[in-house]
């Protein structure tokens, strides 16, 4: 079974699926000739030629608007939007059309697009390269929205959000592309959206996270009796498999590199207490971004939740 890093492992979904459904097709600025800004389409065209394979004007609610009429007439587009910054412009279409065909038709039509786009920060990138705005997505109505954090669950869920009848969100952290490489099989496979895993097993404190962040909350976590969630998908996320974990902890920490205000952590948070909040043995904490716009490079290792601040919350909630 070959090792694989997150770009490979797309790369890879992408192939298996579009060799296996004529209907999937891939577009996107510069997704054909270069491969895609990250290189996760890199050498598609010259498998699928370039009906197949489309590189697109720079002009992101065009690529999305285009992918939406692709979608709704049978087709099952994979559209890239080069940074998660860049999307905004294509944010009607997606809540003003993509969210709403199967209820406007009244489930006579869906909408069977994937939206890839990484996001967050890592790699010391200008303005608009390393936004966190997940939350935006999480708060439409028929949208689903699907966050990797390993390249063996990047493959699977990207197999499952392609079959999916509905529009996905799928964000692609861009620190996590080459971090880390792990064992990927050939062939078809597929995780269910919707479902959380329990990275690491423990009775003392609970930690939420996705994403990069994951990682992070697993380098605080040494030593400490923590359970370990990785929620994969956001909107619907396991709200089962979260309130399980809360009961048997009492203790909950949530991470995020968004900011505070509104991030998604908040709607955990409240979800909790609605539903589980005579399990907690203390208040939920949140460890996030800050509330201001992402800052330039040097200042980005601050902005971002690190393994200290993570492991100070979990001091902290432990003396309740």
């Amino acid at each position: 079974m070959p090792k694989m890093n997150m770009v490979q492992a797309i790369n890879l979904a992408l192939r298996e699926e579009m060799q296996r459904d004529r209907d999937v097709v891939v577009l996107g600025e510069d997704v054909g000739k270069d491969g895609g800004v990250f290189r996760i389409s890199e050498g598609l065209v010259e498998e699928f030629g370039t009906e197949r394979i489309m590189d697109t004007p720079l002009a992101e609610s065009g690529i999305v608007g285009t992918a939406i009429g692709m979608a709704v007439y049978g087709l099952k587009p994979v559209a890239e939007i080069q940074f998660m910054g860049f999307i905004y412009p294509a944010i009607d279409q997606i809540f003003s059309h993509a969210a709403r065909i199967r209820s406007r038709t009244r489930g006579r039509f869906t909408c069977p697009v994937v939206i890839r786009t990484p996001y967050g920060a890592g790699i010391k990138a200008p303005e608009l390269h390393s936004e966190s705005t997940e939350a935006l997505f999480c708060h439409m109505p028929g949208v689903k929205v699907v966050v990797p954090s390993s390249p063996y669950n990047a493959k699977g869920l990207l197999i499952s959000s392609i079959r999916d009848p509905d529009p996905v969100i799928f964000l692609e952290s861009t620190r996590l592309y080459r971090l880390i490489k792990e064992d990927v099989p050939e062939g078809e496979y597929t995780i269910p959206l919707g479902k959380a895993r329990v990275v690491q097993e423990g009775r003392d404190v609970t930690i939420i996270s996705w994403g990069s962040m994951l990682h992070r909350a697993l380098q605080a976590v040494t030593g400490i009796d923590a359970e370990v969630i990785d929620l994969m998908t956001l909107n619907p996320f396991d709200e089962e498999t979260v309130y399980k974990s809360v009961k048997k902890t009492g203790r909950v920490v949530i991470v995020h590199e968004a900011p505070k205000t509104c991030g998604f952590g908040a709607e955990i948070s409240a979800s909790i207490s609605e539903d589980a909040m005579l399990y907690l043995k203390a208040p939920i904490i949140r460890v996030t971004g800050y509330d201001a716009v992402m800052p330039l490079p040097k200042l980005e290792d601050y902005y971002m939740p690190a393994a200290e601040r993570i492991k100070k919350a979990i001091d902290e909630i432990m003396k309740y």
